[in-house]
């Protein structure tokens, strides 16, 4: 009986010594957490000379460039980040968007123009 009631007692305690701490959690649509500046978040693309390069290093096959589209599959997307890295005119950045949440498949499709460059080709 003195068992018990010990456990209990120390029971009490624990929940009394946590009642006055601050949460640990934050709550998510109304307060986002922050994330570090080399996150690699949802891709942009700007100013893209069709080289190539970012379709050759995505070993997830996540990038395709028709006509004068440049199209991220994010389905397939790892966020590896090799894209960004290894183009040479940087045209292709990891945005600090971690939102990328959908009903609608089709929505993970990016698709961006290519403006001008319309006689360049791929190697």
């Amino acid at each position: 009986m003195l068992k018990e009631f010990y456990y209990m007692l120390l029971s009490f305690l624990t929940v009394f010594k946590h009642l006055f701490k601050r949460p640990v959690t934050l709550e998510y649509p109304e307060k986002k957490s922050e994330v570090g500046e080399r996150f690699r978040g949802k891709p942009y693309m700007k100013g893209c000379i069709k080289c190539g390069t970012c379709i050759k290093v995505c070993p997830a096959n996540a990038i395709k460039i028709e006509d004068n589209d440049f199209i991220f599959d994010m389905k397939k997307c790892i966020f590896c980040g090799n894209c960004s890295f290894y183009c040479p005119v940087k045209a292709i950045k990891m945005t600090q968007n971690y939102e990328l949440a959908t009903n609608d498949v089709n929505d993970l499709k990016l698709l961006y123009k290519i403006e001008g460059r319309e006689n360049e080709r791929l190697d």
